[in-house]
């Protein structure tokens, strides 16, 4: 992975892995959205937050329209977007320092981070919002892709990227996503040892 103007440009390899990350986390998602364990701003700001560390510029844009609509101040997103997480709401911290915890290692998160999520808020709704930070990072990917992509139509190529690597990300999820839902299904069926 490199990061190009604050961007960071996903190989083929590491956009597979957060596809399968994303496709597992997806059902945690949609169980503690629908559970109300994560509510649409805490989602929210974990997209920010995700997005600020992966320099995603299609999904900053998106993610603070809906933190503007949802009434989040803009000094709030400002800093959220900068980087600065701490003062934010005392209730959501832990959440929003483990998504940035996990964007920064690429979701090679640490047992402790792990932990502190499960104790501050319980198992089902830090699953929920695991979900949430998986499947950010695969939009994420996306997005600073197509971006590449459209700057180097525009003429103006990010300089560590290249237009397979652009092309591979775009159209990987074809044969990534199927993938990782047999994955996924296969793992789920397969009888412990």
């Amino acid at each position: 992975m490199t990061m190009t103007a604050n961007k960071r440009i996903f190989t083929t390899g590491e956009f597979y892995q957060i596809v399968c990350d994303a496709v597992s986390g997806m059902k945690d998602m949609r169980h503690a959205r629908k559970r109300g364990l994560v509510s649409k701003q805490l989602q929210n700001h974990i997209m920010l937050v995700v997005t600020e560390v992966n320099g995603c510029a299609l999904c900053s844009y998106v993610h603070t329209k809906d933190a503007l609509e949802m009434g989040m101040s803009e000094e709030d997103i400002q800093s959220i977007l900068s980087g600065s997480i701490d003062h934010l709401d005392a209730e959501e911290s832990v959440a929003l320092f483990f998504a940035q915890h996990y964007a920064e290692t690429l979701g090679q998160y640490s047992e402790k981070s792990w932990q502190r999520l499960v104790d501050t808020y319980g198992q089902e709704k830090a699953q929920g919002i695991l979900g949430v930070t998986k499947v950010i990072m695969m939009g994420n990917a996306q997005g600073i892709a197509f971006g590449a992509l459209k700057n180097r139509l525009k003429g103006e190529p990010e300089k560590k990227s290249s237009l397979a690597q652009e092309l591979g990300v775009l159209f990987a999820i074809i044969l990534f996503l199927p993938i990782a839902v047999l994955k996924r299904h296969i793992a789920k069926t397969t009888p412990e040892r």
